[in-house]
């Protein structure tokens, strides 16, 4: 069977493809550079990861530590009574030392009426193992898990690993507002991932507004989130601005926006029982 050829036009120059019965095949050559520097078009396309036999999550992160994200959408005639059933349920996880609540949101801008909680497991999945049987087996957890869940529409969690590179979660003072920007990989580009954001964390240390980096492990994959705390919004602006100010910000950029297939931002408001603010 011959082979089917189509034309496309790129920067008005004309290229043609041909593309084989039942598979398609692309060849990119990029030119050398005379003065060894990156063209443009190496930067819209994936470097080459090398095969490994090490799983993704052993190469990025301490797999000793497992958070677990939460996102609750609620109805909105119950957002304080949900609030504050939830904040019962912290203090009945602190005392049964199962897990430890690092933070507590509610989504200002972004989806509304949406609620974020991220915990922390020490001891790796075992750990985890233990404190949903725990929680299962407790009388009042349950009593509480029933009446929040009348204050609920929807649902959600994901378990994850923190990425090594990025500086350890600390509880912040003041009143804080916080970013959660969460990009969905184009599956086999984690490694990838890490090695760019291993680099551009550096850049993005000017005000401290690193929280946390993790990935998933458990739930929607080749999930990433990145948690930014900033005071205020024209702090955001200004402190993204600065970085992108600084030499090599732009290439890390340019190397993993061909990583992504979706891309989301919202901004996050402590709640009160929040132990980071």
């Amino acid at each position: 069977m011959a082979s089917a050829s189509r034309k496309c036009n790129i920067f008005g120059t004309k290229i043609i493809k041909f593309l084989p019965p039942l598979t398609r095949r692309i060849s990119i050559s990029i030119p050398n550079q005379k003065d060894g520097s990156d063209g443009f078009f190496s930067k819209l396309f994936v470097r080459r990861i090398e095969p490994t036999k090490e799983s993704h999550s052993t190469m990025l992160s301490d797999k000793e530590i497992i958070y677990e994200l939460q996102t609750h959408q609620v109805k909105p005639a119950f957002l304080d009574k949900y609030l504050g059933n939830y904040e019962k349920h912290v203090e009945l996880s602190n005392d049964l030392k199962i897990s430890e609540l690092l933070a507590s949101w509610v989504v200002g801008i972004g989806d509304q009426d949406q609620v974020i909680h991220l915990w922390r497991y020490t001891g790796g999945y075992a750990g985890v193992d233990t404190s949903l049987k725990i929680l299962k087996e407790n009388k009042d957890a349950q009593k509480l898990l029933k009446e929040r869940l009348e204050c609920l529409r929807l649902r959600q969690t994901q378990f994850l690993l923190p990425f090594s590179f990025w500086p350890s979660i600390e509880p912040r003072k003041g009143n804080n507002i916080y970013e959660i920007r969460s990009y969905i990989l184009k599956p086999g580009t984690m490694i990838e991932w890490g090695n760019n954001w291993a680099r551009a964390i550096n850049y993005r240390q000017h005000n401290n507004e690193a929280y946390g980096g993790f990935f998933s492990q458990v739930g929607r994959l080749y999930n990433v989130h990145h948690i930014w705390c900033y005071s205020d919004m024209q702090t955001r602006k200004e402190t993204r601005e600065v970085a992108w100010r600084k030499p090599g910000w732009d290439e890390c950029v340019a190397y993993t926006v061909p990583l992504i297939r979706e891309m989301d931002a919202r901004i996050l408001l402590p709640n009160k029982f929040s132990p980071t603010q």
